[in-house]
């Protein structure tokens, strides 16, 4: 039997292989390719995001391969990138003599240049991309090397943002600032009205009301 010490495929997109509501075909292809994998070989397979969180066949099969130490890294890449599909896709990463015990995960997928009629990873996206592989660095929002533990406690769900949160967090609010930025408002607005009925007193116009007349009204 012949076996390789790269294996690349592509199941997200392309005339050969259509994702449907069928699991076999999903998960046979990638076991397809794993097979003729050498032990000191590299497998990257591009992939719809459901394959890291269905359940199932995926899931059983992914679980294995997970406890087997086989999965490297998942990548996930911007959505439109290819021309037969728009929908966001990764590239899952196998081997068969993983030493570390952990999964890398790189979520790629904000990093890229809007076309018109497609997304594009520039030379430099793709370079972050495969220093951060090489590497197995990990950057706040982009990479995580996440154990096996905790894998586990996820029931193996491979799904990105379940380890990298892209989450913003909210600007932090000081009061007295604010409440600074507020009265010297109030002052301005103050000034400004009196200056005005200055103006409107010497036509002979009704006054415009003040803040202290409107305080003293409500009160």
């Amino acid at each position: 039997m012949r076996q390789y010490i790269v294996v690349i495929a592509d199941k997200a997109h392309g005339n050969q292989y259509r994702f449907g509501c069928e699991v076999n075909e999903k998960t046979i292809e990638i076991l397809h390719g794993f097979h003729y994998l050498k032990d000191e070989g590299v497998m990257a397979i591009i992939l719809p995001h459901g394959v890291l969180f269905r359940g199932g066949a995926e899931e059983r099969i992914r679980t294995k391969l997970l406890k087997d130490g086989h999965i490297d890294t998942v990548i996930g890449l911007p959505a439109n990138l290819f021309y037969s599909t728009g929908i966001p896709v990764c590239i899952l990463v196998l081997k068969k003599c993983k030493k570390p015990d952990d999964v890398l995960f790189i979520n790629a997928a904000e990093h890229f240049v809007k076309g018109k009629r497609q997304n594009q990873l520039t030379e430099d996206h793709i370079s972050k991309i495969i220093e951060t592989y090489k590497n197995r660095t990990e950057a706040p929002r982009y990479s995580r090397r996440v154990d096996m533990d905790e894998i586990e406690k996820n029931d193996f769900n491979l799904n990105i943002s379940r380890y990298i949160s892209t989450a913003v967090g909210e600007e932090e609010i000081d009061l007295a600032k604010t409440h600074a930025e507020l009265v010297e408002i109030g002052n301005t607005i103050h000034m400004k009205t009196a200056k005005h009925n200055e103006f409107l007193a010497e036509l002979g116009l009704p006054l415009l009301p003040s803040a202290s007349s409107d305080s003293e009204t409500q009160s």
